[in-house]
Formats: C-alpha cells, structure tokens, sequence
C-alpha cells in the first residue's frame, strides 16, 4: 500500500508533526467511523421507526433531526475558541472529545423517546426526550466537527492538508454505506431490544474510535516566541476581519451554492424512479449506491493521482467535478422527459464522479482558504454552509417537485426533468463563481509557502 510519508520542516503551527504517513492519515479518519454509526441512527434508523412503525407525521420527526442546522453557528465559536486558546496544553481535542462525549450522551434518551412514543405517540415524555437527544447530539455534532478539520489539517504539512481531510471525507462516505448495510442486516424488522442493542454497540464502538483517532495527534509543547498564539478577540471582530475579504465572501457563496445544488436529488431521487418509470423499492434503494459508489472510487483515485499537487492547485479539478455533476444531470433529465430509463445508471455514475471530484478538489480549497491564525473560524465558516445548505437543498429539491407535480400537475417525466435542470444549472454557476476566486493570491497573503513552481501549476488550473 503506497505510503504519504515525506520530510517536512514545522510550519509556524507547533501542532504539525515534522513527516505525515498514509498510516497517521488513516488512524485520523477512523474518527468518521463513529460519525457515520451515529448519524445513520440517528437520520435513517430512528426516523424510520417513528414514521413508519408508530405512524408518527414525518414533519415533526424532520423539524427534530434538522436541529442541528439551525444550531450551526456554533461552529464559528467552536472553530474560534482553540483558535486562541488552550486547556491543558492542548487546541483542539479537548472541544472534540467534550463535543463527542455530549454525543455518546445523547444516545441514550434516543431510546427512552422510542420506548416512551412506541407506547403512545403523544407521549409528552417521548417528545422531552426525543428533543434533548436531538439537542444534545446537535450541539456535540457542532462544537467538535470544525475542531476535528481543523485538527487534521494541523496533522500534516501544508502540501498534503487537502489529502488529508479527502481521507477523512473518504472513509465518512464509505462507513455511511457499510454501516446502514450492517445496521439493515442487524435489524431487518423493528425490535426494541435490538434497537437498544445498536444504541450500546455505537456508544462504545464510536466513542473507541473518537478516542483513538484523536489521543496523542496534537503535542502539548508551549507555543515558541516564533510562532506566539494570537490575540483572543471577541468572535464578532475576528468575523468581522475574516468577512471583509472579497475572496472569502465568494469562497462562502461558491461553497454554499455547490452544496445547495449538489444535494437537491436527496430527497427525490427514489420517489422519481418510482413516479416515472413505476421501479420498485428493491431498485430505487439502489440509486444511491451508483453515485456514492462512483464517487468513493473517483476519490481513492484522485487521492493516489493528485497527492502530490499542492491544494492551491486543485481548483480546475474542483470545477471539473460541478461540470461533471451537471452533465450527468443533464443525462438525468434526458431519461425523465424521454423516459429512457436505460441512462439512469450513467446518469448516475457521472454525477458520483463529478461529485468524487468535487469534494476531492473543495476539500484542498477549503485548507488554503483556512490560514493557520484563524483555521478553526474558517473551518467554522464551511461547516456552516456545507451544513445549511445541504439542508436546504434537500428541501428544495422535494418541495419544487411538489410545486410542479402535486401543485401544477405537470407530468411526472416533465416535473422531475425540471427540478435536475435547475440542479445542474446551479452547479454550473458554482463552477463559474470559483473561477472568479483567487485562491492563489489567497494563499500568499496568508503566509502559505507557494513556490514558482506551485504558482505556476496553479495559475494554469
């Protein structure tokens, strides 16, 4: 297996490790592994039984799950808070360990509130605690995932900071599809006691891995005279200074806007197979694995082909990624109007890689447009827009196919066609607002060590 391992001289950080291995980088993600267990209970099994087995409306278990959207920003005093000061020595883990251990917390209620509503659906108890789990696993969510980049980023020099994070990335979107199998293959039909089961075997196997993934990767030494911790400053000032620079204002948009347009298929990509080319269950589950499958694979490629670019670089990857997504929209839409359902399965395999390379190549972006004085806020910053606007998007992708197929009554293939339409033009705006962004010129004024040559690489992308 083909190791990252380089020499390296410290950058200004003292967190950074002096050489960064394909072995370091993975114990580092192994911290996903808990992630995916959680939120795969939490948004696909929880829900499901609420909905389906007690017959609960899907809109308050859905106002319930989408807490944690609304909570986002607080991961700007999350992001900001290690980014000036420290507890027993250290920046970032003990925010990430505090924020995983208010999620190992909040398990617990997640199965009081299933046995309270399995008894009756209007259980104020249930309810109580069905809330405090979301709140509790929200805020924990929240105030460690910022500090998590933002400790993987500080984990390796700053030419292999993107690889680093694609990994993290990687392995979450990997563990989401191997644990919602095993946790299917473990539960085929509610049963509470296996229910609890499932709520203990995450506590203990998530909270391993957050442990482990974590303990001993940032070094206690004081910070030197040659790189002195900044100033603590009031969050609103520090945002302030960070959004007064054009470049992070389009970045956020750029940021926001792909997202947005990236996740409108959520919700109605099983519903459209059914609607319109009447495939059942056993096929539209299906659809998913094509375009994560594809985009798993895109970034293990993209991670041996491109390791050795620096992530100021990976911009034109970044725009061919949205460009892809939205050809394979286009074929999308090509099947719902033409009712060609032989192009679902490329449909979907371009838009999974188009979708590999668009989070191979942001994820760099997101390091460089992250400078070491302020790396927690900025990662802070994207955690906000990845996360309100993957919400969002995912509402508007179900309420326009709503407005044109319940409202309208405009035909199914038309109404579907409409709404990936929309989707990919939305991903080829974003293509064309990065190219608008100097990223680069970023990098320099931020004190990033950009050579001619990395310059020059980049200036072509």
């Amino acid at each position: 297996m083909h190791s990252f391992a380089i020499a390296y001289n410290p950058a200004p950080m003292d967190e950074r490790t002096d050489s960064f291995t394909f072995w370091r980088g993975l114990r580092l993600s192994s911290f996903q592994i808990g992630s995916a267990m959680g939120d795969i209970l939490i948004t696909s099994i929880w829900n499901r039984i609420l909905i389906v087995n007690f017959g609960i409306p899907a809109t308050p278990v859905g106002l319930l799950i989408a807490l944690r959207y609304l909570l986002s920003p607080l991961s700007l005093w999350a992001g900001n808070l290690p980014d000036n000061k420290r507890l027993f020595g250290l920046r970032r883990t003990p925010l990430i360990w505090l924020g995983r251990v208010f999620m190992v917390a909040a398990l617990p209620f997640l199965g009081l509130s299933v046995s309270r509503l399995g008894q009756s659906p209007s259980d104020a108890w249930g309810w109580l605690f069905a809330l405090f789990s979301s709140l509790l696993y929200g805020v924990g969510t929240l105030i460690s995932g910022g500090p998590f980049l933002a400790l993987v980023r500080e984990a390796a020099p700053e030419r292999l900071q993107g690889v680093a994070i694609s990994m993290a990335q990687t392995v979450l979107i990997i563990f989401f599809a191997v644990v919602g199998i095993g946790f299917s293959l473990w539960m085929p039909n509610f049963d509470p006691r296996v229910f609890w089961q499932m709520i203990v075997a995450t506590m203990v196997i998530g909270g391993f891995f957050w442990f482990f993934a974590t303990v001993g990767i940032e070094g206690r030494s004081a910070p030197t005279a040659a790189a002195p911790l900044p100033a603590a400053g009031r969050l609103s000032q520090v945002m302030r200074q960070v959004w007064s620079d054009r470049r992070t204002r389009l970045f956020f948009v750029f940021l926001s806007l792909g997202t947005l347009a990236s996740w409108s298929h959520e919700a109605i990509l099983e519903p459209f197979g059914a609607d319109v080319f009447g495939l059942g269950m056993d096929v539209t589950t299906r659809f998913n694995s094509y375009w994560q499958t594809a985009t798993v694979l895109t970034l293990v490629i993209g991670g041996i082909l491109w390791r050795k670019r620096p992530p100021e670089a990976q911009k034109r990857v970044t725009s061919i990624g949205l460009l892809v997504m939205a050809l394979g929209l286009a074929v999308l839409v090509a099947a719902a109007m033409g009712g060609q359902g032989h192009l679902l399965e490329i449909a979907l395999l371009l838009f999974g890689g188009g979708f590999g390379l668009y989070t191979y190549g942001g994820v760099s972006l997101m390091a460089v447009m992250s400078p070491d004085r302020h790396a927690g806020l900025y990662l802070g910053l994207w955690t906000i827009s990845n996360l309100l606007f993957k919400g969002l998007g995912t509402f508007l992708g179900g309420a326009l196919r709503d407005l044109f197929l319940l409202r309208l009554e405009v035909a199914p293939g038309l109404s579907y066609g409409i709404v990936f339409l929309l989707q990919a033009a939305g991903l080829t705006v974003a293509a064309l607002l990065l190219a608008r962004i100097d990223i680069l010129g970023f990098a320099r004024d931020t004190g990033r060590h950009v050579s001619a040559l990395e310059a020059q690489v980049a200036a072509a992308d």
